[in-house]
């Protein structure tokens, strides 16, 4: 049987875009699932994007074609990715969540499997913080959450920096945006998808 992922995110820079895609490719891995990724609309004007760099950045992903509300009612299991903004999910990410209520009204989400993952731009930037206050909205509607569980042994690890916990797959980006997702933090993204698709998969049958 058939189960329906859908991975949607909001990238600036393109880290949450390779981390999306990792996301996908795990998902990918399970049989019979059918992943699909998303990306919710900008909020920041083109100016600010081109002056800040980010315009040209966000070219890499450009065909990634826009979430609407209105299709997580399709999906069986949805994985979000969003970049920290001081501890929170960023504004385009919860700008596009607080135009579900008329999922929430209907309870379309009830029973879905819900699942998150970050990037900050330091170690102790609000990972944790960031993915747990997105579990509220979440439980909100009545998802059931997935995190990362430790038997992915890749989150004990202690030979480099990297990001990641229980609650879900990040990256750190470097105050500058410079650094790039490790292959340990792909491979903790792919984990999480692949993850969440398997339970996604056993709920639906």
């Amino acid at each position: 049987m058939a189960v329906k992922v859908q991975v949607i995110f909001y990238s600036m820079y393109g880290h949450i875009y390779k981390m999306a895609e990792a996301v996908a490719a795990g998902a990918r891995e399970v049989e019979g699932a059918e992943v699909s990724l998303y990306q919710v609309p900008e909020l920041v004007p083109d100016e600010i994007l081109e002056k800040t760099g980010a315009k040209a950045a966000k070219e890499a992903f450009a065909h990634v074609p826009t979430a609407r509300p209105e299709q997580l009612a399709d999906a069986d299991a949805i994985i979000f990715g969003t970049p920290t903004r001081f501890g929170n999910m960023c504004a385009q990410m919860r700008n596009f969540l607080d135009q579900t209520g008329n999922l929430w009204a209907k309870g379309a989400l009830v029973g879905k499997v819900g699942s998150v993952f970050t990037s900050t731009a330091t170690q102790h930037g609000g990972q944790e913080t960031t993915i747990t206050s997105f579990h509220l909205t979440l439980l909100h509607h009545g998802m059931i959450i997935v995190g990362v569980p430790y038997s992915e042994q890749r989150l004990l690890t202690m030979d480099e920096i990297t990001g990641s916990s229980p609650y879900g797959a990040a990256t750190i980006t470097g105050g500058d945006g410079s650094r790039q997702p490790s292959e340990n933090e792909l491979a903790i993204a792919r984990f999480q998808g692949r993850h969440v698709a398997e339970i996604a998969r056993k709920l639906v049958r």
